[in-house]
């Protein structure tokens, strides 16, 4: 059918107000499993120590004469260990006329921008604290940088072919090199959970990536799947895994590598903070506002032993 002639429709109409929603959708995750499950400390210098140390190996033959004179054992000394403090910011700069003008969404573009950067930067330090980051000393023209989780792990993991241990090692910690990606099984992650078990190690959490949750979750065991038919619910995923030597919580986080699973004891692993999270203004220069956000922070892996990781993980 055709309009009747010289109808005249909203295309040609001059003044229609537009109909912009006064909301700003975002579902951008903000979530950081990692520096939630992890302690606070306070930190005092640029370079965060610690120390750690280590029973001596049971010995079943510790039998002593009757009345003998005491024989000195041999004594080992703690293990001293630190982490870089690293810089991580955002900075702002917003001009007059933006934060005048009627915005649609939010009362000001300033205070809209500082809220939204503070979800990223914290996003930011999650992805650096659980990644294979190598630590870096820093100088006047370079930036310290903290070494990440998988960088410390050298007690409990499994690695693909051609993969190899980082660690700590004078002063700072080095790099694993990533080996060749295979399939995430259940016999990789028992392998690593029992290596922690024997170093001493009681691990309650276990980080992955959304692929290897979900082949996670494929994982067969001794169990048997449940079906609730009244409620018409299936129940497919593993979130608790019940292996040999304890309860371990599975728990999915975007941030971390999507190719290792952090086997970790969340009681040995800390965020030191130099300078908690903080804005400041900055010195206004025109017709601008600038704001910096800024932490100043590191990660304290209390002992390397009490965490493991099966690295090398296909993602797809």
């Amino acid at each position: 059918m055709a309009q009747p002639a010289d109808l005249y429709d909203a295309f040609d109409m001059i003044g229609i107000k537009e109909d912009l929603q006064d909301i700003i959708y975002d579902i951008s995750p903000t979530a950081t499993p990692f520096m939630t499950a992890a302690g606070r400390t306070k930190t005092k210098q640029v370079y965060h120590e610690w120390q750690t140390d280590v029973l001596g190996s049971a010995v079943a033959t510790n039998h002593v004469i009757e009345g003998d004179d005491a024989t000195t054992d041999a004594q080992v000394a703690t293990v001293r260990v630190g982490n870089r403090l690293n810089i991580s910011d955002k900075v702002i700069l917003v001009s007059g006329t933006s934060r005048a003008v009627d915005s649609a969404g939010r009362a000001d573009e300033l205070d809209y921008l500082i809220a939204k950067n503070g979800k990223e930067l914290k996003r930011d330090m999650e992805s650096l604290l659980c990644s294979n980051n190598a630590s870096v000393t820093g100088n006047s023209t370079t930036a310290r940088e903290l070494g990440g989780f998988e960088s410390w792990i050298t007690s409990n993991d499994s690695r693909g072919a051609s993969g190899s241990d980082g660690g700590f090692s004078s002063g700072n910690t080095v790099a694993a090199t990533d080996g060749t990606q295979r399939a995430f099984t259940e016999t990789l992650l028992k392998s690593v959970i029992k290596q922690c078990y024997d170093n001493g190690s009681e691990p309650t959490m276990i980080m992955l990536g959304s692929f290897n949750k979900q082949a996670a979750s494929a994982f067969t065991g001794n169990a048997t799947r449940q079906v609730d038919a009244k409620g018409e619910k299936l129940f497919a995923a593993i979130d608790v895994y019940k292996s040999d030597f304890g309860t371990i919580k599975i728990v999915p986080n975007r941030f971390s590598r999507s190719r290792s699973a952090l086997v970790i004891d969340p009681e040995y692993i800390k965020v030191g903070y130099l300078r908690n999270f903080q804005t400041a203004k900055l010195a206004k220069t025109g017709d601008s506002d600038g704001v910096q956000l800024l932490a100043e922070y590191t990660l304290v892996i209390g002992n390397e032993a009490a965490h493991g990781v099966v690295a090398d993980l296909t993602t797809s």
